[in-house]
Formats: C-alpha cells, sequence, structure tokens
C-alpha cells in the first residue's frame, strides 16, 4: 500500500471573456477494495454550479455550470488516495481461462457485451496480424500473451506526448509507428479483442518514483494518463500499462473507465467564441508519494 496525492491543474485562456458552457469533470475516482479515497477537493474560477452524478459505467463525474464570462478558466483537482495492488496479476485465474483462445462464461458475456467487440475499422487485418506475432502456434499463456502484448507496443513504438484532443486508430498508430499513452492503450484493447479477450480504457493519473528523487525510467508521467484493463475470468478485471511494459496496478490511479477513450475524457466542455479568442491550454499534474513530502517536512 501507498499513500498518493495527486494536484491536476487545468487552465484555459481567452483573449477576451467568453461565456461557458457545462463542463464535464472526470477528477474523482471511486472508492474500492484496491484503492481508499481519503479526501477529494475541486477549486474552479469563476465559480460554477456544480453537481454530480454517476455515469453508464459507473465513475464519478462533476458537471460545472457557469453564470460569469471570464478570460480564464482554472480548475484545480486534489486527491488523496490509499492505493492498495498487486505488481503483477497473480491467479486465481479460473482453469479454463488460463491459455488463449477460450470463451467467456454465458452468464458474464452479456455484461461484458461490447469490451469484447473491435471497435475500429482494420480491412487489411492489420491489428490482429500484429497480434498475432504474441501468440504461439497451439494454446497461448493468457497472461504470457498479455504481458507480451504491454512489452511488445513499448519496445516498437516511439513514445510521443501529444497534447491534441482525440486519440488515433490503432491502424494510425501501427503504420505511424508512434503514439501517446492513450494510442498505446487504444491498440492494446483493439489486439486484445482480436484474440476475443475484452477490454476497456482506463483514464487516470501515473506515479513515477523519479519525482520523489528515486531511480525511474517510468514514462508517461507528468500528465492524464491511459492504460487498459483486461477482464480474465477469476482474476476480474486487470491492469496492463503498454506505455510502460508493465503489468498490475501498484503505480496507477484510475479515475474513469470506459468501452472507448472519448468516454473518458478528464475535462470537456464548450465557449461562446470564435476560434481565435482561445489562446491556450495549460495543464499541470504532479503525483507524490505523502511519505516523501511529510518526511521532507
Amino acid at each position: 500500500m501507498q499513500r498518493l496525492t495527486v494536484l491536476h491543474r487545468t487552465v484555459y485562456r481567452y483573449r477576451r471573456p467568453v461565456a461557458f458552457g457545462p463542463h464535464r469533470l472526470m477528477f474523482r475516482p471511486r472508492d474500492s477494495h484496491d484503492l481508499r479515497l481519503l479526501d477529494a477537493t475541486i477549486e474552479i474560477e469563476p465559480t460554477p454550479r456544480l453537481r454530480w452524478l454517476h455515469d453508464v459505467f459507473g465513475n464519478s463525474v462533476a458537471i460545472a455550470e457557469f453564470d460569469t464570462a471570464a478570460a480564464q478558466l482554472s480548475l484545480t483537482s486534489k486527491i488523496v488516495i490509499d492505493r492498495h495492488a498487486g505488481a503483477a496479476p497473480e491467479f486465481p485465474i479460473e482453469q479454463f481461462a488460463r491459455t488463449i483462445p477460450f470463451s467467456y462464461p454465458i452468464a458474464e458475456t452479456p455484461d461484458l457485451g461490447r469490451t469484447i467487440e473491435r471497435h475500429y475499422s482494420d480491412p487489411d487485418r492489420l491489428v490482429m496480424e500484429w497480434a498475432r506475432q504474441f501468440l504461439n502456434a497451439h494454446d497461448t499463456d493468457t497472461i504470457g500473451f498479455l504481458s507480451a502484448l504491454a512489452t511488445g507496443i513499448k519496445e516498437q513504438f516511439s513514445y510521443v506526448v501529444r497534447h491534441e484532443p482525440g486519440v488515433q486508430t490503432p491502424v494510425e498508430t501501427l503504420e505511424g509507428g508512434s503514439g501517446s499513452c492513450r494510442d498505446y492503450a487504444l491498440l492494446m484493447m483493439e489486439a486484445a479483442r482480436s484474440v476475443g479477450l475484452a477490454a476497456r480504457f482506463v483514464s487516470g493519473y501515473l506515479y513515477d518514483p523519479a519525482i520523489d528523487g528515486h531511480d525511474s525510467d517510468t514514462a508517461g508521467a507528468g500528465a492524464t494518463h491511459a492504460w487498459v484493463q483486461i477482464y480474465l475470468p477469476g482474476a476480474g478485471w486487470q491492469e496492463f500499462d503498454p506505455t510502460n511494459g508493465s503489468s498490475g496496478g501498484h503505480n496507477l490511479v484510475p479515475v474513469a473507465v470506459a468501452r472507448e477513450p472519448s468516454q473518458a475524457v478528464p475535462v470537456s466542455g464548450s465557449f461562446d467564441g470564435t476560434a481565435e479568442d482561445f489562446v491556450e491550454m495549460e495543464v499541470e499534474v504532479q503525483v507524490r508519494s505523502l511519505r516523501v513530502l511529510e518526511d521532507v517536512a
């Protein structure tokens, strides 16, 4: 278990005061057996009316509605959590699911639904052919395949930071040979789905021990992060981070899970003005170990 603090600040700047439409915010993790939310605050300027809801996936969503025009919109989230997670998926995975291919139980298939289906066009079967390199000629160890898939993405593609919204399609990532964390996550999801596995997109934060002075080669910290959960009978939803070629959630802080990336955007909204009114967006994310902060204090 480790105690982490997360500061997430997003600032939008405009050339003149503009009116804001409703903004949809996904900052607050769900409290569970492996993540305990100890504290959560949101500071927004200009001050909005704020209401909360659970979306179709059970994610905690805040809706901010504004009456005041402004030349700057600032949103700051601060959370403190205890994260309980193993370093890697562990058995018991049901015996029948320990090798690929396998079929999900009839009782679970309707609930997994579209998380098993491919979502992006791939007429030349490029994603499936790429994924085949991690499969043996016959039955393949399920965890071995998923671990190799995550490692393969890290090793075969060039990681880039992209601030523009949206994701590349898996075919675009394959053909371009590079991508951001969310592009990597989507490629792994579609590759896993190509062999019949249920996969979903996760948006949240990544703790890099380097920020607290420890040795680390972690990539993707300093911004919101994205990774994948795969459903394994007996073990449930297990986490894989293709950006770092890792499995298990010990350094991951999940905030939102969704069937596809557009459903887990941390901040989305609109303003009343022209494209020229927008100047810039600034995002700051810091994930720190509370124990280190206490030691420094």
